[in-house]
């Protein structure tokens, strides 16, 4: 396929074409895929890059459940929605809460005395939401501490391990204390409809459902990337994607079947008038909806004049997919020649 289009399809398919304005913000993650969160901003631009939400109807939607930051593939954690939440939470199992059990277990933990830790944190959250430390108090003697040894391995007592475990299999959910999704502090508490109570298929066949899911959102792509995202071995990752018998368009770039004619017979042309309104308005709020803007990309492309600022980028999603004819809208005076990955544009913003 040629370059120019594919950035075009794929800005198409990530609703960077202006197509997911007026969507929520769970429309935004089952279409364009889950957002990573690390604590940091990510999620907010992703989605206001595609919705136009602002952070207060983002965290409404993070405070209603409609979607959560949950550890998922590769045992990493991003915010999925709703609709999501027994795949997110089954393909993360094998990794880090299940690597974290194995360790404890050579320090000596048993499954029995696991089980009774698990029992006295739902206790303790069953009715309200209550921090690590909160937690450790009300289980008491419940969690001990695994001595030096097992601190240099990186888990010092049984309660994270606990809490880990809890969180994986949906037995309890991890909030924000503040409700905001670029902060690390966060609390605990009972997660009454557990996602995973209805939830009937095997880890093997969970994958096969985020492959499709992964493919759709971002195809084509190539095996080695869904290999990275899902944290599956060469085999188990084939395992995962030959069901799906996805069309191979060459260079080793995979896409579901449904999705090739479309791909091949649509009518691209340059229109960056949706680009440009997103971008800018990304820029121009990134401080404010997430004040620390802690990324080094970011910190390192903003040059500060008093509570001004520039942001400079490169533009590389200025083909936007259009089944129509006509001319492209004009390209802002700000932005530099269009077409090449190289291009880039500077912004001015204010941080009030």
């Amino acid at each position: 396929m040629d370059a120019a289009k594919l950035r075009a399809w794929w800005a198409a398919r990530q609703g960077l074409d202006g197509t997911l304005q007026g969507h929520t913000s769970h429309d935004a993650l089952n279409r364009a895929g889950w957002s990573r969160s690390v604590g940091g901003s990510g999620p907010y631009l992703t989605l206001f890059a595609r919705t136009v939400l602002g952070r207060a109807e983002i965290d409404s939607a993070v405070s209603g459940a409609k979607i959560h930051e949950l550890p998922s593939a590769r045992g990493c954690t991003y915010v999925v929605p709703e609709s999501d939440y027994a795949v997110a939470l089954t393909v993360g199992q094998q990794f880090s809460p299940d690597s974290e059990m194995r360790q404890a277990r050579t320090f000596g933990v048993t499954d029995k005395e696991m089980d009774k830790l698990r029992a006295a944190i739902l206790c303790a959250v069953e009715s309200a939401a209550l921090g690590p430390e909160e937690i450790r108090d009300a289980v008491g003697a419940a969690a001990r501490n695994l001595g030096a040894e097992a601190a240099k391995k990186g888990i010092t007592t049984t309660l994270p391990v606990a809490l880990g475990l809890m969180q994986s299999s949906g037995e309890i959910r991890r909030v924000p204390t503040n409700g905001r999704l670029d902060q690390q502090r966060y609390q605990y508490v009972a997660w009454k409809q557990n996602p995973l109570a209805k939830w009937k298929k095997t880890r093997e066949d969970t994958f096969i459902e985020l492959a499709r899911r992964y493919f759709t959102w971002i195809g084509p792509a190539r095996m080695s990337e869904f290999q990275w995202f899902s944290g599956l071995g060469v085999k188990a990752a084939k395992e995962a994607v030959e069901p799906l018998r996805l069309a191979d368009l060459g260079d080793g770039l995979l896409l579901p079947p449904q999705d090739r004619d479309a791909s091949s017979t649509s009518a691209f042309r340059r229109n960056p008038s949706t680009f440009w309104s997103a971008a800018s308005t990304i820029s121009c709020n990134c401080v404010a909806m997430s004040p620390r803007c802690s990324h080094p990309k970011i910190r390192a492309a903003i040059s500060r004049k008093g509570r001004r600022f520039s942001l400079t980028f490169p533009i590389t999603a200025f083909w936007i997919a259009d089944g129509s004819s006509g001319s492209g809208s004009s390209i802002p005076p700000t932005a530099s020649s269009p077409g090449t990955a190289s291009s880039s544009l500077t912004l001015p913003c204010a941080t009030s």
